[in-house]
C-alpha cells in the first residue's frame, strides 16, 4: 500500500491544514482526503504542485507500506 506523508512533512515545517488548502487552491475535502489517505488515485498535475508547494520531491510525498 502506498500512503501519503503530507500530515508529516506539514508538520516537519510548521505549516497547517488550513495553509496548505489555501496554497494548493483545492476544496478543504479533497485535501483532507489525501492527508488521511482516502484516495483510490492522484493526478500527476497535484503530486507536482504539492512539491512546489511544500518544496519537496515526491519521494517526501510516498512511502510504502
Amino acid at each position: 500500500m502506498i500512503k501519503l506523508n503530507i500530515k508529516e512533512v506539514l508538520k516537519k515545517q510548521g505549516k497547517t491544514k488550513y495553509w496548505l488548502v489555501k496554497n494548493m487552491e483545492m476544496g478543504y475535502q479533497t485535501i483532507d482526503a489525501m492527508m488521511n489517505n482516502k484516495t483510490k488515485g492522484i493526478r500527476f498535475e497535484t503530486i507536482e504542485k504539492l512539491c512546489k508547494v511544500l518544496e519537496c520531491t515526491p519521494n517526501d510525498l510516498f512511502e510504502i507500506k
